[in-house]
């Protein structure tokens, strides 16, 4: 599918995350989440039941992305297609679909976000992908010309994990359905980490998509009330048994001169 007829309204998704560790010692966990999925080109006009760059139970802010810059300078969409100009993409016109963690009671932690550029027909242009560590940085790979359903690959450049080694490559693979009767469709997002002696890490996210009422944004909130604080405290706890299983601790490199890898 390269195509996506949803509305650009805002959604949610409900659904999981799954990571599974094999090697030295497998590992694996499985935790149910919540996410958005913003049209940021239509977001100013969008319905107002979640909080934009303003304070409220689950909020959104553009200074969580990108560079940090206000919504004076643009915010993180004028960021994005800064990125893409700079990098020779100047037809990525269309609707930018930002898959993201909002902030939940005021915080944020947002190990991941996947920003979906469309050209003006609607089909699929660029990927970036938007990783942040615990240690402050963050690092984006843009994938060029993808398709949904279609394996990408990028070189590992940015420290994430202690417990592993910058180096080898990531495997990126996306899907979204469209829309049906009951739901805004779902989206699958897997990213594995090969390392020289193969399959590494198997990570995926994925979820159903509805659209955001006051609604959905209780089921959310009562379901998940402390989720960034969950998030952070989840990936010490892994962190831990990791090192209780004797798996190889390495330590956080320089960071990479050049905050994307292509």
């Amino acid at each position: 599918m390269t195509k996506l007829a949803a509305p650009a309204v805002p959604l949610i998704g409900f659904g999981q995350v799954r990571h599974t560790r094999l090697r030295p010692q497998w590992h694996a966990f499985a935790y149910t989440t919540f996410f958005l999925m913003l049209p940021m080109r239509s977001l100013p006009d969008a319905p107002g039941a979640l909080a934009i760059n303003r304070r409220g139970a689950i909020s959104f802010h553009d200074a969580d992305h990108g560079d940090g810059r206000s919504v004076e300078q643009g915010g993180a969409l004028a960021w994005l297609d800064e990125l893409l100009r700079t990098e020779g993409i100047t037809d990525a016109t269309g609707e930018v679909w930002l898959h993201c963690y909002p902030r939940v009671l005021g915080y944020t932690f947002k190990p991941v976000s996947f920003w979906y550029c469309h050209r003006a027909d609607g089909s699929l242009r660029a990927i970036v992908v938007e990783v942040n560590n615990t240690f402050g940085e963050r690092h984006c790979y843009l994938l060029d010309a993808p398709q949904y359903g279609v394996e990408q690959q990028a070189r590992k450049v940015f420290h994430v994990s202690p417990f592993c080694e910058v180096s080898g490559g990531y495997r990126f693979r996306f899907l979204r359905t469209a829309a049906g009767a009951q739901d805004a469709g779902r989206t699958v997002v897997r990213i594995d980490h090969d390392d020289d002696s193969g399959p590494l890490i198997l990570t995926s996210v994925s979820g159903t998509l509805h659209a955001i009422t006051p609604q959905t944004l209780r089921r959310a909130l009562w379901g998940y009330p402390a989720m960034t604080l969950a998030i952070i405290a989840r990936i010490h706890w892994h962190a831990l048994r990791l090192w209780l299983k004797r798996v190889r601790f390495h330590r956080k490199p320089k960071a990479p001169a050049s905050i994307v890898t292509r």
